[in-house]
C-alpha cells in the first residue's frame, strides 16, 4: 500500500511539472504493483492442502508419520510458494524435545499450472502430550517483493501421545491382592464368603444367613456373622497445582507424577479392581480453538498466533474420571493424563472439597504431590478422619525434603512413599502391593 500511494502521489507531480520520462516511470510501476496484487492474491486462492497423518494416538517412543499434498488448481504457474507446517513451540524446546521432528516440515518450491507438491516428514514421539500439528501456512508473492499473501490452508490434527506406563515387575500381578487393600473400621459391605462368626437370630434376618448347624445343635435360631468386605481398587489424586511444582525441576517432576499414576493405574486395571482419577491439572483440550481461522493474515506472526491453542484457559472444573470397573476405564485415565498440564486453578484442598462426594469409600486413595503444605496436611487429614483410607506418594527427590514433607502426613494417620525417579515407580509400587 505505501509504494502504491507513492507512485500515485510521483505520478501527479510528475503530470503537473509535465515530466515526461518521469510519467512514463510511474505508470510501469502502477502497472507493476496492481499486476502482483492481483497475481498474488490469485496464486493464494488456487492453492489448496491436505495433510494425512498414519495415526492421530501414538505411545511414547512411537513414530507419527505426516504426509502433506498441496496442489495449484489455476491456469498459471506459481513462481515461488512456502509452505510451512506449525508445530507448537513447546513440542520443540526440550532437548530432547517432545516431538522430534525427521524430515522437513518447511519448504519453498515452484509449482505449475495444476501441479503438485508433497511435504513429508516423520516425529518421533519423545513425551506425553496432546499436540496440535498444522495448520498448513502457506505464503506467495510476486518476484519483485513488493506484495506477499499469507493463507492457512488447513485445519490442524490432533496428536495424542499417551504416558509411559512401566510394567510392576517381581511378583505375579494376578495372585496378589489389589493395591492399598485395608479390612474396613465399618461395616458398609459384607462378605458372604467369609464367615466371622455365630450370633442369635434377630427378627429381620433373611433365610440365607440362619446357620442351620447351630440352630439343629442348640434348638434356636442362630444367624451367621460376616467379616465386613476389604477395600477394593484406588482413587488416584494427583495434584497438579502451578504452585506445588518449582520451575527449576519442570518438566522432570510433573512428568513423573504422570507416569506413576498412569502405572499404577495400569497394574489396577490389570488385577480387575476398579481404579478411578481426580486432578486439578488443565485439560489441554480446553485450549482448542474453535474458530478465527478465516481471519485477513497479513504477516508470518499472525498466521501462527491466528491458527495456534489458545494459550490459556479459565476453565476451574477439576478432571475426574470416576472410579468404576471397566475395559474403556484405564483408556479414559490415560487420556486424561495425556491431557493434563499444570495449572494455577484449584488447590489441592479446594480440588478434595470440590470432588470429596464422588470418591468412594470402598476404594483406597492414592494422593500424588511434589509439595506438602500445612493446608495439604489438614486437608489430607480430614479426609482421613471421614473413614478414607490414604496413602501419599511424595513425589521429591532429596530425602531430607522427604522426611521433612512426611512428618505432618505421619502425624494425621496417613502413610507416605518416596518417589525418587522412574526407576523409583517399581519399588513403590511394590511397597503398596506387599502391604
Amino acid at each position: 500500500m505505501n509504494w502504491l500511494v507513492g507512485a500515485v502521489l510521483i505520478l501527479i507531480l510528475s503530470l503537473i511539472f509535465d515530466l515526461g520520462l518521469l510519467s512514463y516511470a510511474m505508470y510501469a510501476l502502477l502497472g507493476i504493483l496492481l499486476a502482483s496484487r492481483y497475481l498474488t492474491r490469485t496464486w493464494a486462492e488456487n492453492l489448496t492442502a491436505e495433510r494425512e497423518c498414519n495415526r492421530l494416538s501414538a505411545d511414547v517412543g512411537d513414530t507419527v508419520a505426516v504426509v502433506v499434498d498441496i496442489v495449484n488448481h489455476g491456469p498459471l504457474p506459481i513462481p515461488w510458494c512456502l509452505v510451512e507446517d506449525l508445530l507448537p513451540r513447546s513440542a520443540l524446546i526440550h532437548d530432547p524435545p517432545n516431538l522430534q521432528v525427521q524430515g522437513r516440515r518447511v519448504q519453498l518450491s515452484m509449482l505449475p499450472a495444476g501441479g503438485q507438491r508433497q511435504l513429508r516428514y516423520q516425529m518421533q514421539c519423545n513425551r506425553r502430550g496432546y499436540y496440535q500439528l498444522g495448520p498448513l501456512v502457506l505464503e506467495t508473492g510476486d518476484l519483485f517483493g513488493l506484495h506477499r499473501r499469507y493463507r492457512v490452508a488447513t485445519e490442524p490434527h490432533f496428536l495424542l501421545v499417551y504416558p509411559q506406563v512401566y510394567p510392576l515387575e517381581g511378583y505375579d500381578v494376578a495372585s496378589k491382592r489389589p493395591i492399598g487393600e485395608v479390612t474396613m473400621t465399618h461395616r458398609l459391605y459384607e462378605d458372604p464368603t467369609r464367615i466371622a462368626g455365630v450370633r442369635r437370630y434377630e427378627a429381620g434376618d433373611p433365610l440365607n444367613r440362619v446357620h442351620w448347624k447351630a440352630t439343629a445343635r442348640t434348638g434356636e435360631l442362630h444367624s451367621k456373622v460376616f467379616e465386613p468386605s476389604t477395600i477394593a481398587g484406588a482413587t488416584i489424586l494427583l495434584d497438579f497445582h502451578r504452585q506445588s511444582h518449582l520451575k527449576q525441576h519442570e518438566p522432570m517432576r510433573s512428568e513423573l507424577a504422570i507416569t506413576a499414576a498412569a502405572s499404577i493405574a495400569n497394574a489396577v486395571y490389570e488385577m480387575g479392581q476398579q481404579i478411578g482419577l481426580v486432578t486439578n491439572a488443565r485439560d489441554a483440550a480446553d485450549r482448542i480453538r474453535q474458530k478465527g481461522w478465516a481471519a485477513d493474515i497479513r504477516t508470518r506472526a499472525a498466521a501462527r498466533s491466528t491458527a495456534s491453542m489458545l494459550d490459556d484457559s479459565d476453565r476451574l472444573q477439576p478432571v475426574v474420571v470416576d472410579t468404576q470397573r471397566g475395559a474403556e476405564q484405564l483408556m479414559r485415565i490415560l487420556e486424561s493424563l495425556a491431557r493434563a498440564e499444570l495449572t494455577d486453578g484449584l488447590s489441592l484442598a479446594q480440588l478434595i472439597g470440590e470432588t470429596q462426594s464422588r470418591l468412594p469409600r470402598d476404594a483406597s486413595v492414592i494422593v500424588i504431590l511434589s509439595q506438602v503444605s500445612e493446608e495439604h496436611a489438614i486437608a489430607l487429614a480430614n479426609l482421613r478422619r471421614s473413614g478414607y483410607a490414604i496413602t501419599a506418594i511424595l513425589n521429591m527427590h532429596d530425602e531430607y525434603e522427604f522426611a521433612e514433607a512426611s512428618g505432618p502426613l505421619l502425624a494425621g494417620g496417613i502413610g507416605t512413599q518416596q518417589l525418587r525417579d522412574e526407576a523409583a515407580i517399581v519399588s513403590v509400587c511394590r511397597k503398596f502391593v506387599l502391604r
